[in-house]
């Protein structure tokens, strides 16, 4: 008896044996630099608040109004587009 396989079924058994991520390093890459620049955003908008003795105006600035929102909404953009990013083969 000949107990050799089909080339055919050794291809599929080592395809099978293979782990395959889904996702490629691209996209991992991609996916770390959106983390940072939604945690990059959220550090900014950190500062102290207004209390009912103390008035800070420091709440309306531009870094934490404009500037920390954008940054993470740029890095929640970029992550979306990590995910989706068809990996190479």
């Amino acid at each position: 008896m000949d107990t050799k396989k089909t080339t055919a079924t050794e291809g599929f058994e080592e395809k099978s044996n293979k782990k395959e991520l889904a996702l490629g390093k691209k996209n991992y890459l991609f996916i770390a630099i959106s983390f940072i620049l939604i945690v990059i955003g959220f550090v900014l908008m950190i500062g102290e608040g207004s209390t009912e003795e103390m008035y800070n105006p420091d709440i309306f600035s531009t870094r934490r109004i404009v500037i920390a929102p954008t940054i993470t909404f740029i890095g929640f953009v970029c992550m979306i587009f990590a995910i989706l990013i068809k990996p190479k083969q």
